[in-house]
């Protein structure tokens, strides 16, 4: 017989009996998990890349305040560049007596280049999708347009001097995005009629927008060309910074998916070790055998390792299945955040998580499969003479090596890698310590104990190392899905208590001072709450110590955005509740002249606490000196500012009012009636932001949770693969103590309380470890307000108990049930 069919007909033998049932789970859940997060990553990026197009309305699209240049529209032509082109603007528009403040967008005739625009009829009874805009002499307008202005569809529209036709109702257009323009009730007409309106005059505040659409290597082409001459005003435009909402999202669900699908291919690893070690310990007896028969070491280590290698192709190649899958169904759960059509995963892709598979497999099992090389052929005569075990440097280094280059895989940061594996293995080493240590101690209370927690105790005690190793392999696994549980409570309620039920989804700007009173009471009137009302003046930073600003600014930066405009300024006595001072001290209620700076702008500007930073309003000049440095919630849907002054520093400058408020869809027609009461006022929706915000949250939920489960299989893995490692001596030891007049009952007491104390230790373990990195997590990440979570004090010592408890107990359940004499001779 062959060596290769013998290798085959033992792993037949071996899967049929069961002995390489955990293994296979274990590789099983890795390979899927690993296989989901890459073709997600690889697809979402190849989609970006490819069809983010359908977000810009184009290949490429260019934002700028003035028309591009024509000589780079003609070059775009001469290489064969698609082109369109969007120019937006406020107008007021005024019909049957109402006025209103409008969001025009005038687009050309090939607008979108990518992308579909769609419209409801005048019925509201149907939805069209088109890939053209509104034809000359007809406007497309959103809902809230018509019933302002009282008008229905067909009736003429007035924008600046031109009449036109109101033909369809706008519902969803491809590139709106969070910006002043896409506020008000959008109006969309056709580029060829904008002159007849005679709103655009040089001068005007007008927002362009170039597409241009073609081959790859034609863009990239342009692009570079294009890059160069670009104005300071002028952008490129991609998923990331143009369209923050869903690019941030995107890439904070990659990150988390590929982070949490790391600890799943680590504690599926462990569990892959530890079955690993039972089935090479019970084919010691097979390696002798083979030895006694001619067998060389080296035949018999390749024969085994055919075996893990077919085993591995095979799991693998189901793993590669199931997490084909598993991406689809997370690309549906995240089917809003994305284009309709998504991008085919490249081969690498389906690649990566075959070769994940062998290389967590070989990698954690190798070392244990290499000590059936070491049996001796006179184990056939002498059971005891165990093997001499592999060298710690192989076990443990192989094992590293592998988890490091998973970690920088999915990181692809050298740096966190080498700090995630240095503390990780502190942190073991520490632990080792610490049980080894309560072990020993724990023998001084052997003999105060009933027989049951005596031998109980014991059987942990009497294999020190053994226990530790299962010890800390369930606190791995605990605190793996503490950790899931934790922070994903956490995470959730954090973006609860940022976007609550009735977050405000309306801002209301320019409300003259001695309107504030009568604003208010108009909104108190009508049942709507409004946030704090903040004072605000329009003012650009200049000087930092006495530099010009633009000397500390890097080109694209946040820094430079801020300092090309005008800043909304206002004061304060007490910072706003989510706002964290990360430097410095709040000020006194008499001090003036102080400013408190947004965290990421100082970063930017470089500005520090005692800075004088120098500010222009108007033509006046005026000096500053930095109190604190702040972080700022950003999606909350509330005021925010890059500068809050101390009061007393802008009384003296002319100010208007802002705010915020929440309006159900029952309330949205009273937005007519206030801004016929205040026609000054400005009023920005984002009702339909926030929904899309909401909207993205809860999809990365559900992609949290789809990992969470992840987690949890590979929990369940380690806990039983764990209880298997050393379930062959515990049933031989029940079997002795079966042999001198134990009962069934008292041997069921005894393993109960032996797994159970395995499982409360390693919960107590887990739990400190939980709160470790939850503390550093928090403070250093995530930028989260950390408590002690003191539940988990009490439920991970209870889980551990009862889930390891349990499955020590449905390990060893047949010792208590069969003669002792069938179990001896089985061993």
């Amino acid at each position: 017989m062959s060596r290769m069919k013998l290798a085959l007909r033992l792993l037949v033998r071996d899967f049929r009996t069961g002995e390489l049932t955990l293994l296979a789970l274990a590789l099983l859940i890795a390979v899927t998990s690993s296989t989901t997060i890459t073709l997600f990553a690889d697809r979402m990026y190849r989609t970006l890349d490819s069809q983010a197009a359908e977000f810009l309305a184009g290949d490429l699209s260019v934002s700028s305040p003035v028309p591009l240049a024509e000589e780079w529209l003609t070059q775009a032509q001469a290489m064969g560049l698609g082109q369109a082109q969007t120019s937006e603007f406020s107008s007021v528009l005024l019909e049957n007596n109402e006025m209103l403040l409008s969001s025009v967008k005038a687009v050309s005739q090939h607008y979108p280049l990518r992308g579909q625009l769609k419209t409801i009829d005048g019925d509201y009874a149907n939805e069209t999708s088109t890939q053209q805009g509104p034809p000359p002499r007809e406007v497309w307008v959103e809902k809230r347009v018509l019933s302002a202005l009282q008008l229905k569809v067909g009736d003429l529209l007035t924008v600046g001097e031109k009449a036109l036709t109101i033909s369809r109702v706008l519902s969803y257009e491809p590139d709106k995005r969070s910006n002043f323009y896409n506020f008000s009730p959008r109006v969309m007409m056709n580029q060829a009629d904008l002159e007849a309106t005679a709103v655009v005059k040089p001068g005007s505040r007008v927002h362009y927008e170039f597409q241009f659409s073609g081959d790859e290597a034609l863009l990239n082409a342009f692009k570079e060309r294009l890059k160069p001459k670009l104005l300071a005003s002028q952008r490129l435009l991609d998923i990331h910074n143009d369209r923050p909402e869903i690019g941030s999202a995107l890439s904070r669900a990659e990150q988390y998916l590929g982070l949490s699908s790391i600890v799943v291919v680590l504690i599926a690893g462990v569990a892959i070790a530890m079955s690993t070690r039972r089935y090479t310990e019970r084919h010691f007896n097979t390696a002798a055998l083979l030895r006694c028969l001619g067998c060389k070491q080296q035949e018999i280590v390749w024969m085994f390792v055919c075996q893990f290698l077919v085993l591995g192709l095979i799991t693998s190649g189901m793993g590669c299945v199931l997490g084909w899958f598993s991406q689809q169904g997370l690309f549906w759960l995240l089917k809003s955040l994305l284009p309709e059509t998504l991008a085919a995963a490249s081969g690498w892709a389906y690649v990566f998580g075959m070769v994940t598979g062998m290389v967590i497999l070989f990698g954690f099992s190798l070392p244990p499969l290499l000590r059936l090389q070491n049996v001796s052929p006179l184990r056939v005569l002498r059971r005891d003479l165990d093997p001499i075990s592999s060298s710690v440097w192989l076990v443990y280094g192989l094992a590293l090596m592998v988890v490091g280059v998973l970690i920088w895989r999915y990181t692809l940061n050298l740096k966190m890698t080498v700090i995630i594996l240095g503390v990780g293995i502190l942190t073991w080493l520490l632990l080792s310590v610490l049980i080894y240590f309560l072990l020993t101690q724990s023998r001084k209370l052997l003999r105060h104990l009933r027989p049951s927690w005596r031998f109980g105790l014991q059987g942990i005690v009497r294999n020190r190392s053994s226990s530790v190793s299962q010890i800390l392999a369930f606190s791995i696994t605990l605190t793996a899905m503490a950790l899931s549980f934790v922070v994903r409570h956490d995470l959730l309620d954090s973006w609860q208590k940022q976007l609550p039920a009735q977050a405000p989804n309306h801002f209301a700007l320019n409300i003259f001072t001695d309107q504030q009173s009568a604003f208010q009471n108009y909104l108190e009137q009508a049942q709507i709450t409004s946030s704090h009302y903040y004072p605000v003046v329009r003012g650009r930073l200049v000087t930092i110590n006495n530099t010009p600003v633009q000397e500390r600014v890097s080109k694209d930066s946040q820094g430079e955005e801020a300092t090309r405009r005008e800043l909304s300024l206002t004061w304060a006595e007490q910072l706003p509740e989510d706002n964290k001072i990360t430097a410095g001290s709040v000020w006194q209620a008499a001090q003036t002249g102080l400013v408190s700076v947004e965290q990421k702008l100082a970063e930017n500007l470089s500005i520090q606490v005692g800075d004088e930073l120098g500010f222009m309003i108007g033509s006046e000049a005026f000096q500053a000196k930095v109190a604190n440095i702040r972080n700022v919630q950003w999606d909350t849907m509330r005021p925010n500012f890059y500068m809050i002054f101390s009061p007393g520093s802008l009384e003296k400058f002319p100010a208007t009012i802002m705010t915020s408020f929440y309006l159900t869809p029952e309330q949205k027609p009273q937005l007519n009636g206030l801004l016929k009461k205040f026609p000054a006022v400005t009023i920005l929706e984002v009702d339909l932001i926030l929904q899309q915000f909401k909207t993205i949250l809860t999809q990365l939920t559900q992609a949290i949770n789809l990992l969470l489960y992840f987690a949890l299989l590979a929990g369940f893995s380690v806990l039983f693969a764990a209880v298997y490692a050393t379930l062959d001596q515990r049933i031989y030891e029940a079997a002795l103590l079966r042999t001198l007049g134990a009962r069934s009952g008292f041997l069921r007491r005894m393993h109960i309380i032996e797994f159970g104390l395995l499982g409360g230790l390693a919960g107590i373990l887990a739990t400190m470890v939980v709160e470790a990195i939850l503390f550093v997590l928090y403070q250093q990440v995530m930028h989260m307000a950390y408590s002690p979570s003191f539940y988990l004090w009490w439920a991970l010592p209870l889980a551990g108990v009862f889930g390891v408890g349990a499955a020590g107990y449905l390990g060893v359940k047949s010792v208590a049930r069969h003669p002792p004499l069938p179990i001896l001779r089985g061993l």
